[in-house]
């Protein structure tokens, strides 16, 4: 049966999420520099898409990290958590680098969810009740990474009983060949993958 974009989309019960489309992750303060490249091909991608969800009436929800310039309840125990607390610019609550990058920015309809724990939004926020409690069962992610982030979002969203939908040119991971690999082996096993233009056609239809 040929795939019903428009249907699975629909915004009456799509969010599309945003992952760590931060200054300090993937913008002009990334501590991430292969990223950050990578991404800047995505971004207007990621823009687009944000801008369609909000005309077409899908909520839209920024997932991102942060840490207490403590350090308090933050992970110790992967090589990433240990490379961004040695990081010259921090993702402090607040600061410019957790911001999310201006290309994006965050509208007043829109919805905030840091986290300062884990790999995963669905890990230490309250994302998955939110979700449920505005009907949605579809997920559309944009943003970073492909490595860590996009995956473990996928897997999680999955688990939790939701349709994921990634837009293959409005995330971003490192290196390019990799990237693929992952696409090619492991998310397309477990989402829709598609393109930004076809996502822009199902909303403005």
């Amino acid at each position: 049966m040929p795939l019903d974009l428009a249907a699975l989309v629909d915004p009456a019960h799509t969010a599309l999420v945003t992952q760590e489309c931060q200054r300090g992750v993937m913008g002009d303060l990334s501590q991430l520099p292969d990223l950050a490249a990578a991404a800047r091909d995505a971004l207007p991608q990621m823009a687009a898409l944000v801008s369609a969800a909000r005309t077409a009436g899908a909520p839209v929800i920024h997932c991102t990290a942060e840490r207490r310039p403590d350090g308090r309840g933050a992970n110790t125990n992967a090589r990433i958590f240990q490379y961004m607390a040695r990081a010259e610019r921090k993702l402090h609550p607040g600061s410019d680098a957790a911001q999310i990058v201006p290309e994006i920015q965050v509208h007043d309809s829109d919805l905030v969810m840091p986290r300062l724990h884990g790999l995963s939004p669905f890990q230490g926020t309250e994302l998955d009740f939110v979700l449920r409690n505005l009907g949605v069962t579809t997920i559309v992610v944009v943003g970073v990474s492909v490595n860590v982030a996009i995956q473990s979002l996928s897997f999680d969203a999955v688990n939790s009983g939701y349709q994921m939908v990634v837009p293959r040119d409005a995330v971003a991971g490192v290196p390019p060949e990799y990237a693929e690999a992952v696409f090619a082996h492991t998310l397309r096993v477990v989402a829709t993958v598609v393109s930004t233009a076809d996502l822009l056609a199902a909303w403005a239809s």
